[in-house]
């Protein structure tokens, strides 16, 4: 199969989920709005988003840590402790998977690769590299679609386990049952669907932008983002084809662990209620 057609649309349409979550949310905050009270899963597709009332602390999503722990569900990890939790979000192969692997592997940091159909097809030794060296390799569907959009529970099956049919054919192990929604698209259903085939959705608590493979940010940009705002608890999403992530990432990690966080595995997220 070919992605080139997919990873364009992408990186035309990602952007604008996020922001546009991210300037709702901020706006209700300006206005005083308690956004957490009135935040809530969305009966039919919602786009995931974030805001930053306070830098440091942990962002208010649009839906409520306690209500998406009813359909085991976490945009947040253990908020109690100095922790952080590493995501990658893994579409293509770009050239900078392999030194994303090799910082981590300095900083004995544990991660979770949340790959498509294609990243397994195309980079089958950089995919057995990652389950050799501990991470953990998570269900981003076999194509990428907006999953929220399905409602028939045997076709979000096939999404899911035909990527977890390729990963245990490329490595010889079970994928492990961790699901993050293409393009942060989701709904109660959704959430619901995924919860059946014993997935936990993983959503995040911190991201920036830096999908874009012909526009990357500056060292200095990435850090003004993802520095400031980390806290206790925090689930970042960061994608694996950013050649900046590639290059800052073992500075972006010392940095961290100076501020007092640790690494931690999602197997490590706290058990929902």
């Amino acid at each position: 199969m070919s992605y080139r057609p997919i990873r364009r649309a992408l990186a035309l349409f990602l952007p604008c989920l996020f922001l546009a979550g991210m300037l709702y949310l901020q706006g209700l905050a300006r206005q005083g709005r308690p956004v957490s009270a009135s935040a809530a899963i969305p009966a039919s597709a919602g786009n995931w988003g974030l805001s930053f009332p306070t830098e440091g602390e942990s962002p208010v999503g649009n839906a409520t840590a306690a209500d998406l722990a009813r359909y085991d569900a976490y945009y947040l990890g253990d908020t109690g402790k100095k922790v952080i939790y590493l995501t990658f979000d893994c579409g293509y192969e770009n050239g900078y998977t392999e030194q994303i692997l090799d910082a981590l592997k300095k900083h004995n940091a544990p991660a979770a690769f949340f790959v498509v159909g294609n990243m397994i097809e195309t980079a089958p030794d950089i995919i057995r590299r990652m389950a050799a060296e501990g991470h953990i390799v998570g269900n981003h569907t076999y194509h990428h679609p907006d999953m929220s959009a399905i409602r028939d529970q045997a076709a979000f099956q096939k999404e899911l386990d035909s990527l977890a049919a390729l990963y245990q054919e490329t490595t010889g192990q079970a994928l492990p049952m961790f699901y993050r929604p293409p393009q942060g698209k989701y709904s109660e259903e959704n959430l619901k669907q995924a919860q059946a085939l014993g997935y936990k959705t993983v959503f995040w608590s911190l991201a920036y932008v830096d999908w874009y493979a012909d526009d990357q940010p500056t060292a200095e940009q990435a850090y003004a983002k993802l520095l400031p705002r980390i806290h206790n608890g925090a689930i970042v999403l960061l994608h694996s084809t950013s050649k900046t992530n590639a290059e800052i990432l073992d500075d972006l990690l010392t940095k961290w662990e100076e501020m007092g966080y640790s690494f931690a595995s999602l197997e490590e997220l706290p058990k929902t209620p």
